[in-house]
């Protein structure tokens, strides 16, 4: 299944592809479980290109209906853990 990913064209490609790995290790964190600090890295990486809150918040929700996948769940439960893997559940 070919996944569509929430761009803007108005990026570069390294920000593209910047944003594709936020939402990669997403995904990782709902099948598999990602390292917490990673998951943190790559949201911050993210955070630097997507600043304002409605744009993370329009590409959340499409990430989810694409998905199933919420990256606003992930980053809300990655915040409150302690514990160094983040596994999220659908």
């Amino acid at each position: 299944m070919a996944l569509n990913y929430p761009i803007n064209p108005d990026w570069s490609t390294k920000e593209i592809v910047t944003v594709i790995d936020f939402f990669n290790i997403v995904e990782e964190a709902y099948e598999k479980g990602v390292s917490r600090e990673e998951f943190m890295r790559t949201y911050k990486a993210f955070k630097k290109i997507v600043n304002a809150k409605s744009e993370e918040k329009q590409l959340d929700q499409f990430y989810f209906e694409e998905t199933g996948c919420s990256s606003y769940r992930a980053v809300q439960q990655a915040i409150k853990q302690d514990e160094p893997i983040l596994r999220m559940k659908k």
